[in-house]
């Protein structure tokens, strides 16, 4: 189990910008996003103890994860 933070501009140097940008341009990958960061942020605290989580819901959550990872990929890969 890993308990790296996943942030989306560490992740993807070579995107810091254009995430920036999209983020104040684009409102649907604002939630994408915004929906990233939150889920990102229960699953890092799942991992380090913080708020204890069932390994069922976990995996739930790191799948969501990927999903959303997934969709903002194909908006900056554009």
């Amino acid at each position: 189990m890993s308990n790296t933070p996943h942030e989306l501009a560490a992740d993807f140097p070579e995107y810091a910008e254009k995430i920036q940008a999209l983020k104040a341009s684009d409102a649907h990958f604002a939630k994408l996003y915004d929906a990233y960061h939150e889920v990102n942020g229960k699953v890092h605290r799942a991992e380090t103890d913080v708020e204890p989580t069932g390994d069922d819901e976990v995996e739930a959550m790191r799948r969501e994860r990927v999903q959303l990872k997934d969709e903002l990929f194909a908006i900056l890969s554009k």
